[in-house]
């Protein structure tokens, strides 16, 4: 799974999308766009590291995910609606050698044994992240401008 949220270091997809997006900058999108990523809001994430924590068996492992898979093209066409945006401020890029085609874990046995399931739906993740990159450019603008992102 991909987490997302608030507090979000630049460089990965969302934050990178979002911040170009709202300073009217293009976003690069790999190849086709059709890889697939599983999206994990941070509070699902550690929601579900605490009920691993109290009521996992010890020595198991927990897939902790988000339930919402979706290609970067998909992702892509939220974020460009979210921010008001078009196709005209993606580039198409070369696909990274060896890029993974998927990202997504099996949740079902930290459901049946813990109960977990993600309470962040994905759109209203999303559209909290955006405004949150809109109301927090103090936070990330010296980040984008140290990592020269």
């Amino acid at each position: 799974s991909n987490n997302y949220g608030p507090y979000h270091f630049p460089e990965k997809v969302i934050p990178l999308f979002v911040t170009n997006l709202i300073d009217d900058k293009h976003v690069p999108l790999y190849g086709e766009g059709n890889n697939i990523r599983d999206w994990l809001h941070v509070d699902d994430h550690c929601r579900g590291i605490a009920m691993v924590l109290v009521g996992g068996r010890a020595g198991e492992i927990y897939n902790i995910g988000g339930g919402t898979e979706l290609t970067n093209t998909g992702l892509t066409q939220l974020l460009l609606d979210a921010t008001g945006k078009d196709w005209s401020y993606v580039d198409r890029v070369t696909d990274r050698l060896g890029h993974d085609l998927r990202y997504s874990v099996d949740i079902g046995k930290i459901q049946a044994e813990l109960g977990y399931e993600p309470q962040v739906p994905f759109e209203q993740g999303l559209a909290d992240v955006v405004q949150w990159y809109r109301d927090n450019r103090a936070w990330w603008e010296p980040l984008k401008e140290r990592a020269a992102l």
